[in-house]
């Protein structure tokens, strides 16, 4: 069986995703095989797997961190919330139903046979997995029938590195707080702690690491810098826009409270001739060139959300001025006539006016389509690796003006006028080809490549780095009980 090690945070974002993924490719650069596991992830932004199923999509980084195809027992239980106070369960990459957060507490304990036959799978066939808990071990309210901290690192015998972030202030409160709040067995399985997101000299701590060594009996394993200009894949937080040149393409998308998916931004917040406004809900939106609807985990509801805010007659006013929208998945949904929702799929049973742009019309329908997919961008021929997820079925004369061509299925539509594009796929702007001429449709971007996955690769190499340099990597390697490997 693989040695396992767990990372948790003393909060929510104090970097473990972040942290797992360094740990991840530094280890697989020594010669291991190396897994990601998160028993229980709650996000809307999600990853196709090789074997067609659904995980977060920051564990999907991970792997690629690892150098492996993200798997679905890699991510056992995924919740993606429809409202407040329910969510769509995903039970080994598949949908196993929508469950209200009390009627989920109860089912936790069947959820739990599920997370540790995925991680027993993981287990028989790579050398070392890393897991990450999710939000804080110390959330008391959350502790029985716990799968997501340390109830799985005891039910796996596991031990467990704690990171705080220093940057949100009061880190050695953090630390020791999340101690004295768990159980004496859970801290006894507690290895030490990994200090996040620090600015300036590390010599500056050096007082207080020594002292929360002292008072704590636990090894401090680092001090990892906050790394500037870090650009990865987010579990759900939108990442800030990037820097652009002067006169690029202004591209205006509004953040809807159930935008998911919206990892297909981050290729155009790197891009030097792209400007990304991210709108939030009590922001108006500013002039564009183009307007992209992102994906929805909740399309009726998000679309009443921007309807409140008076979007479709922006959208609208956007058009007569020549300007250009394209709607990516459940942005793509709200394009047409009507979206109807007769099973309940996303929520309430019903029906919703879509903002009449394209002549089409969806209908949710249990089922989800999950698919990686290589497709050719219409008519130009680019070629894009992308992927599937949703429920609708959308039909209608739009689509006889397809926007992709995948292995001969055609997808998506395109107005008359060539001012409206959308489609199902995620990804599009990945792939460096489908990329460039995407964006000279919209808006005549002068040609300038930018390779996405390259980017990717060489953000992770920078975190292996990190571990190389800032971390005590003798005495992690001495926690999995594991030689350090010579490594040509």
């Amino acid at each position: 069986m693989a040695a396992t090690l767990m990372i948790q945070g003393t909060t929510s974002d104090a970097g473990k995703s972040t942290v797992v993924a360094a740990l991840c490719r530094w280890l697989a650069r020594q010669g291991y095989s190396v897994a990601p596991f998160k028993p229980q992830n709650m996000a809307l932004n999600s990853a196709v797997t090789e074997d067609s199923g659904e995980i977060g999509r920051s564990t999907a980084l991970q792997a690629l961190a690892c150098g492996i195809e993200a798997h679905s027992d890699m991510n056992p239980v995924l919740l993606k919330p429809q409202s407040d106070r329910g969510a769509q369960v995903i039970l080994r990459g598949h949908v196993h139903g929508n469950m209200d957060a009390l009627d989920y507490h109860g089912f936790k304990a069947e959820a739990r046979e599920s997370v540790l036959q995925a991680w027993q799978a993981l287990a028989q066939r790579y050398d070392i997995i890393i897991a990450e808990g999710a939000g804080s071990p110390a959330e008391i309210n959350l502790r029985e029938n716990d799968i997501a901290n340390m109830g799985f690192a005891e039910a796996v015998d596991c031990p467990v590195l704690l990171v705080g972030d220093i940057d949100r202030g009061g880190v050695f409160a953090q630390l020791v707080g999340t101690q004295e709040l768990i159980s004496a067995s859970e801290r006894a399985r507690v290895a030490g702690f990994i200090i996040n997101r620090f600015r300036g000299d590390p010599e500056l701590l050096t007082d207080g690491l020594d002292w929360l060594e002292e008072h704590t009996g636990k090894t401090v394993f680092g001090v990892l810098p906050h790394l500037h200009g870090l650009l990865l894949d987010a579990e759900d937080a939108v990442a800030d826009a990037g820097e652009h040149d002067d006169n690029a393409l202004r591209i205006v998308v509004p953040v809807m409270p159930r935008i998911s998916n919206h990892n297909d931004l981050d290729p155009l917040r790197l891009h030097p001739k792209v400007e990304l406004v991210l709108v939030g809900p009590e922001e108006h939106p500013p002039a564009a060139d183009v307007v992209l609807l992102p994906g929805s985990k909740s399309t009726r509801t998000d679309l009443e959300h921007l309807r409140a805010r008076g979007w479709p007659e922006y959208v609208q006013r956007h058009l007569r001025y020549g300007g250009k929208v394209l709607g990516i998945c459940g942005g793509f949904q709200m394009l047409g006539r009507a979206l109807h929702d007769p099973e309940g799929v996303e929520g309430e049973a019903g029906s919703s006016d879509g903002l009449g742009l394209l002549d089409m019309d969806t209908t949710l329908v249990e089922g989800k389509q999950l698919r990686r997919v290589r497709a050719k961008l219409l008519p130009e021929s680019a070629e894009m690796d992308a992927y599937e997820i949703h429920n609708g079925v959308t039909t209608g004369p739009a689509l006889e003006r397809p926007l992709y061509d995948i292995d001969g299925r055609m997808d998506g539509a395109v107005s008359s006028d060539e001012q409206i594009l959308g489609g199902y796929l995620h990804g599009l702007f990945d792939t460096p080809e489908a990329c460039s001429a995407l964006l000279a449709r919209l808006g005549g971007v002068p040609e300038t490549t930018i390779d996405y996955q390259q980017h990717r690769q060489a953000m992770l190499d920078r975190l292996a780095d990190t571990v190389e340099t800032c971390l005590n990597t003798e005495v992690l390697l001495e926690t999995l009980e594991l030689p350090r490997r010579q490594v040509s």
